[in-house]
């Protein structure tokens, strides 16, 4: 009996398609898999007296953080622009005093077909491996705490052009469960004017 060639290459795409198809279900539940884990480390913290932000009264109620659901589409792989000057800026804290860091770089991201642009940070102290990046949008105060949340991001290497931006590990400022803390105030060009339902919502105790 003869094959049709074209059914054969037919056949051909559908496996290929089944494959990439079930390789994306795969990794994203991967991913899932591991955003829960860092969520439930961290409510672990938060529970223990060594470095969590709650009161002792807090931690005697604590159970868990409250986050919005995973989703994918909340990590971005945006274009990088490395200054190649990098001034020295004070951000000012909730206390009314400021911080010095580095204006390292931009980060720009494509969201329901508008282009977004987060300005980089990085302690100028030269303590910390990552880079700061406090944002506001809009589900604060509707959903998330009000004053704005943070990510933190790998420090890319000299040349790369590319940042992973995953708003799903968006985190609170420890001033949003006690008033005692003094938290960077996200700036001006970081405010962005969407929705990101994605990361730490508000803390309800």
């Amino acid at each position: 009996m003869r094959i049709n060639p074209k059914l054969l290459v037919g056949l051909g795409l559908l496996l290929v398609i089944s494959y990439f198809l079930q390789d994306l279900v795969f990794n994203d539940g991967q991913y899932a898999a591991r955003l829960r884990k860092a969520r439930k480390e961290k409510d672990d913290s938060f529970r223990r007296v060594k470095g969590s932000p709650l009161s002792e009264e807090q931690r005697n109620t604590f159970d868990s953080l409250n986050y919005y659901a995973a989703d994918p589409a909340y990590r971005f792989e945006a274009q990088l622009e490395q200054f190649p000057q990098r001034d020295t800026v004070e951000l000012p804290l909730t206390t009314g005093k400021a911080d010095k860091y580095l204006r390292w770089g931009r980060a720009s991201f494509i969201l329901s077909k508008q282009e977004y642009k987060l300005t980089l940070f990085l302690k100028a102290d030269g303590k910390d491996s990552t880079l700061f990046i406090p944002f506001t949008d809009r589900t604060n105060g509707r959903g998330s705490y009000g004053g704005g949340r943070y990510l933190d991001a790998t420090r890319p290497a000299a040349g790369d052009t590319e940042i992973v931006l995953d708003f799903n590990a968006a985190y609170n400022p420890f001033c949003a469960y006690n008033d005692g803390f003094a938290c960077p105030v996200p700036p001006q060009d970081n405010r962005l004017a969407i929705d990101i339902p994605a990361g730490e919502k508000a803390y309800k105790e």
